[in-house]
């Protein structure tokens, strides 16, 4: 026999079951995000302003195409699990349900376009 207070069994669970996993991400994500993203508008502001071949030639680099597929990744990863959460706050049942595979699946769609793009930008 268990004897577990209510306190000890809700200990760690949000209202979806997870717990602080979603939160962790967000915090995680956040912090990595705000440390990367400087640097990738830096690079990409010096290549704005140049022509196609400056421009290719900035992204063809190593480190400027491997910043710009973790801010891609991740920034998208993080708008992905930020619009669910608010989804989840302000929409109900089928609304909800779409709306969260919605936006899961431009996620990942813009993650592919733009890891597609980079990859021919880069190769």
């Amino acid at each position: 026999m268990r004897y577990l207070t209510d306190r000890k069994r809700a200990e760690g669970r949000g209202a979806a079951h997870a717990g602080t996993e979603h939160h962790w991400h967000m915090q995680v994500s956040a912090v990595g995000l705000a440390l990367i993203t400087p640097i990738f508008i830096f690079i990409f502001g010096n290549a704005l302003g140049g022509s196609y071949e400056d421009v290719i030639a900035t992204f063809s680099r190593p480190f400027p195409a491997i910043l710009t597929a973790l801010v891609l990744v991740f920034g998208l990863q993080h708008f992905a699990k930020g619009a669910q959460m608010m989804i989840e706050d302000y929409f109900h049942k089928s609304t909800k349900k779409i709306l969260i595979m919605s936006v899961i699946i431009l996620s990942y769609g813009m993650t592919a376009v733009g890891l597609f793009a980079l990859a021919k930008i880069a190769l």
